[in-house]
């Protein structure tokens, strides 16, 4: 330990920053997971691309509008992304159900598997870390993970229909 190095800080739930410093650190070892995950789908798609992809497939046919306001992304940037994947058979173009001048975009049944491929590399890989965790741990990281997931307004698996069904 340096001098006046107390040994590692545990957060205060005082602070505003607190628990930020081990986020950081834990959202580099997620980085890794994503990354290795990833990997191999990025012969395919760019990033980017891809997070459109997991939108489309999580939210089933949905309004161009929605989608590039979930991405935070002009209309004219989403266009441009959505004809690439269509291109490349990972996304559709379909005509709304109640109105046909509306067009929604959905993923293929190739994107879908993309998406999945991915998803299962990713949950392997996790899996295997939380299973080095002890039973309270998991506990303590399940809850954390929600209430994080909450404040960054990722959407509850319930709250979306997979692969548009």
């Amino acid at each position: 330990m340096k001098d006046g190095d107390d040994g590692p800080r545990a957060p205060t739930s005082t602070r505003p920053d607190a628990g930020v410093e081990d986020l950081i650190a834990a959202s580099r070892a997620l980085l890794g997971v994503v990354a290795r995950s990833l990997a191999p789908a990025l012969v395919e798609v760019t990033v980017p691309q891809f997070r459109l992809l997991v939108l489309a497939c999580e939210l089933g046919p949905v309004r161009s509008g929605d989608l590039a306001e979930r991405l935070a992304v002009s209309g004219s940037t989403l266009t441009r992304s959505v004809d690439r994947l269509v291109t490349g058979g990972w996304l559709e173009r379909r005509v709304g159900a109640s109105d046909r001048r509306e067009v929604l975009v959905a993923a293929t049944e190739a994107g879908q598997q993309l998406v999945r491929e991915v998803t299962d590399r990713r949950r392997a890989e996790l899996a295997r870390v939380v299973a080095r965790l002890s039973p309270e741990d998991r506990a303590l990281l399940a809850r954390g993970a929600a209430a994080f997931r909450r404040a960054a307004d990722e959407p509850l698996p319930e709250e979306l229909s997979p692969f548009g069904g």
